[in-house]
């Protein structure tokens, strides 16, 4: 007989894929921090972003700076979900995290080399929220 407890769908769970989706859940936060450094960042010293014109894409850094403010603040919000094991928060974090990393890409003539690492964090985040959700959600119930 074996051990292995098995979800209402017969998924068979898996403490590995459980850890990737706390891993999700606190790389949305950090993100989400990140988020708001860039933002605050912008806010506080508009020349601390190299870009002629201080123009980024169609907002100024004031504007852009606000933008990232209140999207760190989201995301912090579907890290915590997710890390509470709330199933609408898997979701909504995946939509998240995909508009985050558009965003990054918006600001890579700012400042590429974290934009970068932001968005390979995001991609990470994507896929320990995609693969395998059966048997991650059954292992953190």
């Amino acid at each position: 007989m074996s051990s292995a407890r098995t979800s209402g769908s017969g998924v068979e769970p898996s403490a590995a894929w459980g850890g990737w989706i706390a891993f999700a859940g606190i790389m949305l936060v950090l993100t989400g921090f990140f988020d708001i450094l860039q933002g605050l960042t912008a806010l506080l010293n508009d020349e601390y972003y190299a870009i002629r014109n201080g123009q980024l894409l169609v907002f100024d850094f004031t504007a852009w700076g606000w933008i990232w403010l209140l999207w760190g603040i989201v995301l912090i919000a579907a890290g915590f979900g997710l890390l509470r094991g709330v199933g609408a928060a898997r979701w909504f974090a995946v939509i998240a995290v995909f508009i985050n990393a558009i965003g990054q890409i918006a600001f890579l003539n700012a400042f590429p080399i974290w934009s970068t690492i932001v968005i390979a964090l995001d991609v990470f985040v994507i896929f320990a929220l995609t693969a395998r959700w059966g048997e991650g959600r059954a292992a953190m119930d």
